[in-house]
């Protein structure tokens, strides 16, 4: 098992657990301290508010932070099987390296090797798919499976659950990337599905293990669902339906999107918008290798 617990890991993992500090305000503090995370952790907050974008409420949580009971958690979870992946560390996915919101750190239930990243594809949608839909999903699912590509998803009901299904239904790789803790599944429905998962791919989030699910932790996963894709697929949406925030994010990383020709109102959208339509009878076909 590796480990993590190296000083400046841990603290780097403190405060990528830090609700409220992202990407940029951790690059701001860094860099007024000097890329010296002792001096962050131990700086009063009359000190850590001088930081572009630090105000009070980030300072007050760098101040709670608990480095002794986090060790304690980390073993905990260590015992659950659960890496982490440290933004810059050997085994974090490269994919995630090109975008610029990338995720501090990732807890994930095992180690991805670069190549399953390389060719991986994102199949997404609604929670309520149309039968067509749903048989769309799965035909596709097993025919990326098939052709040894990973095929990456959010874990929620419908398309998602199809996807993944599908994949193992062909014995290929599906990683789960979740809105929620990786030791508090959800949707609950969903923890078998979690289950053989773990055991032929990986779950992947980068919220506190513990943590439940909430529309704001649903929404961030979209941004490392397309992240992680070479490609990502909107199977069928509504116009205003969550999958349309992965179609979204893609646009701005740089990852091409696909949809296929349903009358769905986030498919048609997706369409005017430019979106590639996928050959039902050959999707596989117009997708980037």
């Amino acid at each position: 098992m590796k480990q993590v617990d190296a000083p400046s890991q841990l603290q780097w993992l403190a405060l990528s657990l830090s609700p409220n500090i992202g990407a940029a305000t951790l690059n701001n503090l860094l860099e007024y301290f000097d890329q010296d995370l002792d001096a962050i952790l131990e700086s009063p907050s009359y000190e850590l508010v001088r930081v572009r974008g630090v105000g009070a409420k980030i300072a007050s949580e760098i101040g709670a932070i608990d480095l002794d009971r986090l060790a304690r958690d980390l073993e905990a979870w260590r015992a659950d099987g659960i890496e982490i992946l440290m933004r810059g560390g050997q085994h974090y996915p490269p994919p995630l390296k090109e975008t610029s919101d990338l995720p501090l750190a990732l807890f994930t239930s095992s180690i991805m090797e670069p190549e399953i990243w390389s060719k991986a594809v994102a199949i997404v949608g609604t929670r309520e798919p149309s039968n067509e839909a749903r048989y769309i999903t799965l035909q596709l699912a097993m025919q990326l499976a098939r052709a040894e590509r990973a095929v990456v998803s959010g874990l929620a009901l419908g398309i998602d659950t199809a996807a993944h299904a599908g994949a193992l239904s062909a014995d290929g790789v599906t990683v789960a990337v979740l809105g929620s803790g990786i030791v508090n599944i959800y949707p609950e429905a969903n923890r078998p599905l979690a289950r053989r998962i773990r055991e032929k791919g990986a779950l992947l989030s980068e919220t506190h293990p513990s943590w439940s699910a909430n529309a704001q932790r649903l929404v961030s996963r979209n941004r490392i669902i397309s992240g992680l894709s070479r490609a990502v697929i909107v199977v069928e949406s509504d116009a205003d339906g969550g999958a349309m925030y992965t179609a979204r994010f893609a646009g701005e990383q740089g990852r091409p999107v696909y949809t296929f020709d349903l009358p769905a109102g986030g498919n048609q959208q997706l369409i005017a918008d430019g979106a590639r339509v996928l050959r039902r009878d050959d999707p596989l076909r117009d997708l980037p290798g």
